[in-house]
C-alpha cells in the first residue's frame, strides 16, 4: 500500500538499484549536480539560524564578554611588570632603599586571575549553548529532509542514487553542523579579539601598532588567494563522497548479483576511480587550505620580531614603560592568533557552504502538489476507472504511452499484457499518480485523478509488486504497514485469508519473527504472500498486481493465485502478468504494444481472433 504520510518508524530494507526492463522506468536519467551558488547557500543558512536568534544573542554576548576579559588581561598584567621593574630600578638607584610593593603586585595578579577566570567561564557557556544550538539545527535539517523526501516526485529518485541522497542527509548535514559550531563561535571571538586588541595596541603606542599592522595585508591577500583556489576542490570532495557512498550502497546491497556475474573486478575498478577522485580532491583541498595556517604564522612571527625591536628602541629612549612593551608583545601575539584562526575558519566555511548548498539544494527541489482546492472525496466511490486518450513520456522527447484509452467498470478484473517495454508498468505508475499524464486524463468514477488530494487518492489503491518491498522488522509490523491502526487480530485475519498464517506459525517466533535487512530468512514466495496479506489488510477499492507470480515456483504460484483470487473479489483489479495462464479468468484483457492497446477482450475471444495475444500465448504454452 503506497501512502504519502506513513510513519517513519519503519526502516525499509535496502535493495540494489538493479534496472528492470525497458518499460520499467525512465530511460536516460543520470545524476547531475546543481549550479554552485554559495552566496545563496549562505543566505539560506543565515535565515535558518534566525529561528535561534535568542540563543545566538546569548552566544554573541558570552563570546564578546569572554574575548573582552581576555583582551584586558595583558594590559593589567603589564601593570604588574611595570611595578616590579620600577621597584627594582628604584632600589638600584636609591642605593638599596625602596623596593617592590608585593602587596600591590599581588592585588594586580589577583585581578588578572579573576579576568582570565571570567573569560573561561563565558567561553565555556557560549560553547555549551552553541553546541546544543547546532545539534538542534542539524536535527531540524534531518527532519525537514526526511519530510521532503516523502513529498518529492518519482522523477527526483530517477535522477539520484540512494547513496547520493543518503550522503546529503548524513554526511552533508554532519559537516554543516560540525563546521557551523566551530565557525560561528570562532568567528565572533576572533573578530572581537582583533578589534579589542587593536584598540588596546593603539592606546599603548600608535607607531608600534603601525609596525604590527604592516604584515596584515600580506596575510589577508594570501588567505583570499588560497581560498579561491581551494573552493572548487571542497565542492568536488563533497560530490565524489556522494558518488562513493552511492556505489557502496548499491554494490553491497546487490553483492550476490555482483558475485554471480563475476563483476567484482569491474566494480572494484569503478570504485577505485571514484575513490581516487575523492582522495585527489580531498588532498588538494586540505593541502591548499592547510597552507593558510603556516603562512599566517610565519608572517605573524615577522611582525612579532619587528615589534620587539621597535619597542626595545622606544623603551631605551624612555618613550614607553617596560610593562607596556610586555603587554604590547602579548597583544601582537593575541592579534595574530585570531587572524590565523580566521584564515583557518575559511577552510571550514568553504566545507560548510559546500555541504549547505547540497542540503538546501535538496530542500529546494520542486515537490509534488499534495493537495488541491475543493478536493474530491474518496468516500462512496465504486472503483470505475477510465483512461481517456492519455499520452505520457518520462522524457519530453521520448513518448512511452501514445494514445491509451480504456473504460473499466467497478469490480472488473482487468489484465494488462504485452511484451517487455510495452508500457504496462507505466500505466500503473500513472494510475497511482507517481507521474502525471502529458495529455488526456485518467478518471475514477468520472473524477480526474488530479482533482483528488494525492494522499487520499492513494488510499484507494493497494499494490502487490514483483519486487516484494518489505523492511527489517517483525512479520506483524510488515503486514500492519497496510493499515497502521490495525489490531493484532485484524493482521492475523488478513494473514489467514492470504494463506500466510500457516507458514508464519511454523517460524521460530511466529508473527514476532524479525526479518533481516537482506530479507534472506524467508523465501521469495513467502515474501509475496506477506505483501498480499498487507494489501488485504488495507482493504482498497482498487487493486494493482504487477507481475506478482513471475519469480516463484509452480506450487507457490498456485498458492499465490488462490490468495490473489480472494484478494480481487469485489474489487476493481489491474493484473500485469507475463505468464498468460494466470489471467485466463480476467473479465477484460488489454493487450499493449509500443504504448498502445492493440487488442482487448476476454481470453477465449482473443485466442479465437488469432491476433497478437494469440501469438504471445502460443509462444509460451497452450493448455
Amino acid at each position: 500500500m503506497s501512502r504519502d504520510n506513513q510513519s517513519n518508524s519503519f526502516r525499509p530494507a535496502r535493495r540494489p538499484m538493479m534496472g528492470g526492463g525497458p518499460g520499467s522506468g525512465p530511460p536516460g536519467m543520470h545524476m547531475t549536480e546543481k549550479p554552485k551558488d554559495f552566496k545563496g547557500a549562505l543566505g539560506k543558512l543565515f535565515r535558518m539560524m534566525l529561528v535561534y536568534r535568542v540563543q545566538l544573542a546569548f552566544v554573541l554576548v558570552f563570546a564578546i564578554g569572554g574575548a573582552a576579559f581576555s583582551i584586558v588581561s595583558p594590559r593589567v598584567m603589564g601593570q604588574a611588570t611595570t611595578e616590579i621593574f620600577n621597584g627594582l630600578m628604584g632600589k638600584l638607584q636609591g642605593g638599596g632603599e625602596g623596593g617592590i610593593d608585593f602587596a600591590k603586585v599581588g592585588s594586580i595578579l589577583l585581578n588578572v586571575l579573576l579576568l582570565y577566570a571570567a573569560s573561561s567561564i563565558l567561553s565555556y557557556a557560549q560553547g555549551w549553548i552553541m553546541s546544543g544550538l547546532t545539534q538542534r539545527a542539524a536535527f531540524r535539517l534531518r527532519r525537514d529532509l526526511s519530510d521532503k523526501l516523502h513529498r518529492l516526485p518519482m522523477r527526483f529518485f530517477d535522477k539520484y542514487t540512494n547513496g547520493e541522497i543518503l550522503s546529503r542527509v548524513t554526511n552533508d548535514v554532519d559537516t554543516l553542523a560540525m563546521n557551523m559550531n566551530q565557525v560561528m563561535t570562532q568567528f565572533v571571538t576572533s573578530v572581537t579579539t582583533v578589534l579589542g586588541t587593536l584598540y588596546m595596541m593603539l592606546s599603548i603606542n600608535g607607531w608600534m601598532t603601525l609596525v604590527a599592522l604592516a604584515t596584515l595585508p600580506i596575510t589577508t591577500f594570501g588567505a583570499m588567494g588560497i581560498m579561491r583556489r581551494s573552493q572548487k576542490y571542497f565542492q568536488q570532495q563533497q560530490e565524489y563522497l556522494g558518488h562513493v557512498n552511492g556505489q557502496v550502497e548499491e554494490v553491497f546491497g546487490g553483492h550476490q548479483v555482483v558475485k554471480a556475474f563475476n563483476a567484482e573486478g569491474e566494480v572494484i575498478e569503478r570504485f577505485d576511480q571514484d575513490n581516487e577522485q575523492l582522495a585527489e580532491s580531498a588532498r588538494k583541498s586540505q593541502f591548499l587550505s592547510g597552507l593558510m595556517m603556516p603562512i599566517a604564522m610565519m608572517i605573524g612571527n615577522i611582525g612579532y620580531v619587528l615589534v620587539s625591536i621597535f619597542g626595545g628602541i622606544l623603551a631605551a629612549r624612555g618613550s614607553i614603560a617596560v610593562g607596556d612593551i610586555q603587554a604590547f608583545v602579548q597583544y601582537v601575539r593575541q592579534f595574530n592568533q585570531p587572524i590565523t584562526q580566521l584564515a583557518q575558519a575559511f577552510n571550514m566555511i568553504q566545507a560548510m557552504l559546500a555541504a549547505a548548498e547540497r542540503v538546501f539544494g535538496l530542500l529546494d527541489e520542486p515537490e509534488e502538489i499534495q493537495t488541491v482546492e475543493d478536493p474530491v472525496s474518496i468516500d462512496g466511490l465504486e472503483g470505475e476507472v477510465e483512461f481517456d486518450r492519455i499520452r505520457f513520456g518520462y522524457l519530453p522527447e521520448k513518448t512511452i504511452i501514445h494514445n491509451f484509452s480504456a473504460d473499466i467498470k467497478p469490480g472488473m478484473r482487468v489484465a494488462i499484457v504485452g511484451p517487455t517495454g510495452a508500457g504496462k508498468t507505466t500505466i500503473v505508475k500513472l494510475l497511482m499518480r507517481f507521474y502525471d499524464v502529458d495529455s488526456g486524463a485518467i478518471r475514477v468514477d468520472s473524477h480526474d485523478l488530479r482533482a483528488f488530494n494525492r494522499a487520499e487518492l492513494r488510499d484507494l489503491f493497494g499494490m502487490v509488486l514483483q519486487d516484494t518491498w518489505l523492511f527489517s522488522g517483525s512479520i506483524m509490523e510488515n503486514i500492519r504497514y497496510g493499515k497502521l491502526s490495525a489490531t493484532d487480530e485484524e493482521v492475523i485475519q488478513a494473514a489467514v485469508v492470504a494463506d500466510v498464517d500457516h507458514f508464519v506459525r511454523t517460524l521460530p517466533e511466529g508473527y514476532q519473527m524479525e526479518l533481516n535487512e537482506e530479507l534472506s530468512n524467508i523465501s521469495q514466495g513467502q515474501k509475496q504472500l506477506l505483501t498480499i496479506a498487507r494489501a488485504l489488510l488495507a482493504n482498497p477499492k482498487i487493486l494493482i498486481l504487477d507481475e506478482a507470480t513471475s519469480s516463484v515456483d509452480t506450487r507457490t504460484e498456485m498458492r499465490i493465485q488462490n490468495a490473489m483470487h480472494r484478494l480481487t473479489q469485489g474489487r476493481t483489479s489491474f493484473i500485469i502478468a507475463h505468464r498468460l495462464s494466470t489471467i485466463r479468468n480476467a473479465d477484460l484483457i488489454l493487450v499493449m504494444k509500443d504504448g498502445d492497446i492493440v487488442e482487448q477482450g476476454t481470453h477465449e475471444g482473443l485466442l479465437e481472433a488469432k491476433g497478437f495475444y494469440a501469438e504471445l500465448y502460443q509462444s509460451q504454452f497452450a493448455r
